[in-house]
């Protein structure tokens, strides 16, 4: 199969393939050509996830059937570890690794307990090679009225809830360098704001709500565990820079694809199961509005933050150099965002978009930029 490695054809351009496979073996893609991945694996020991595991290990079921549930959860991250290797190969130096995990509960032959996958996981990949670095742990709101597991107020026999999740941040090797003039000028386009640093790189996120499922497909539904846009999105404002190639080896229903795309870097998705295929391919294509939006909000907070620095008599020293618009500190000026223009469909398996520096919300109407700030 051909090799495919990131080429963005211009500065207004980025290019996305999908690719319905396995994980475990990525050979298409080349050694030390990923910046990022950005993902949301099938989670070991929850129910609507044991029959993809038995599929790539029938040993699995049986495990379950005899209820040796802590066999069943290592055989289920030996294959997981498959791909943790493939990703390690492929991440450049200094490559990130983002990997959202939920730990599980479940009773065994009427034993209730804890299977933790976080921390399996952090412990092989830091064999891998994987230096560890501080996680995330995403809080999900809930409003279940009754979220309390085991016999109420009769000790011991009640549980802690379990209402949060990881994300795990792993880097292949020291930190990554960026050397050249243009790659240092790249780093300083794909800026993000001061208020967004001192939210997105706290260890605690508790603003990030779950998504609800809401596939017409029985068997998709059932299949999927698609995590809120906000998150890749953030992710890949984080840890890439604009042109890098970001890949998601667990595509699912494209949502890392979409972020990449509003995100103005390239990607990659993996995705095991081809019945999603119409719907991923549904959605990047129809994804140009949200994104969009996505961006005019964006712009918004920051113009309502700095609005209030002002009325606060804390006036930005700093302005930026292409936009107009107030930041709060040097590394902000460069700062560049561009709307999306069009995403078209150029083969089965990949798609291209195209951005404009003249921001289009829709097909009627441009809007300047600086009447955000």
């Amino acid at each position: 199969m051909e090799e495919f490695d990131s080429i963005r054809l211009n500065e207004m351009t980025t290019t996305h393939k999908v690719l319905f496979q396995s994980a475990s073996k990525l050979a298409q893609i080349k050694d030390k050509s990923v910046s990022l991945v950005v993902t949301s694996p099938p989670y070991p020991m929850i129910e609507m996830w044991d029959d993809i595991f038995s599929l790539h290990n029938p040993e699995i079921r049986k495990a379950l059937n005899e209820y040796d549930g802590k066999l069943a959860f290592n055989l289920m991250h030996e294959e997981l570890d498959k791909v943790w290797t493939e990703l390690y190969r492929v991440l450049i130096d200094g490559g990130i690794a983002c990997i959202n995990i939920g730990d599980a509960t479940r009773s065994i032959n009427g034993n209730f307990q804890l299977f933790c996958s976080h921390s399996r996981i952090l412990n092989n990949c830091s064999v891998i090679g994987f230096q560890i670095l501080p996680v995330i742990v995403w809080r999900k709101q809930t409003n279940a009225p009754n979220k309390f597991m085991g016999s109420g107020m009769l000790p011991p026999g009640a549980y802690i809830t379990l209402e949060h999740e990881f994300v795990l941040i792993l880097r292949k090797g020291n930190k990554r360098e960026f050397k050249s003039d243009l790659e240092k000028a790249n780093r300083q386009k794909s800026a993000y704001f001061w208020e967004e640093r001192n939210l997105w790189f706290s260890d605690i996120w508790t603003d990030l709500k779950g998504i609800k499922q809401s596939l017409n497909e029985k068997e998709l539904r059932k299949r999927s565990g698609a995590y809120p846009f906000e998150l890749p999105y953030r992710l890949i404002n984080m840890f890439s820079v604009k042109g890098d190639l970001v890949l998601d080896p667990f595509l699912g229903t494209g949502t890392t694809t979409i972020a990449a795309i509003g995100s103005e870097r390239n990607s990659i998705g993996i995705e095991i199961d081809e019945q999603f295929s119409s719907l991923i391919s549904e959605r990047i294509l129809e994804s140009t509005s949200f994104l969009n939006n996505n961006i005019k909000e964006r712009i918004q907070r920051h113009n309502d933050f700095i609005t209030k620095r002002k009325n606060s008599n804390e006036i930005p020293k700093h302005e930026s150099e292409s936009n107009g618009f107030s930041v709060i500190t040097r590394q902000e000026k460069s700062i560049s965002i561009q709307f999306l223009e069009s995403i078209k469909k150029i083969s089965d398996s990949e798609f291209i978009a195209t951005y404009t520096d003249k921001p289009v919300l829709n097909n009627n109407y441009q809007i300047d930029l600086r009447t955000y700030y």
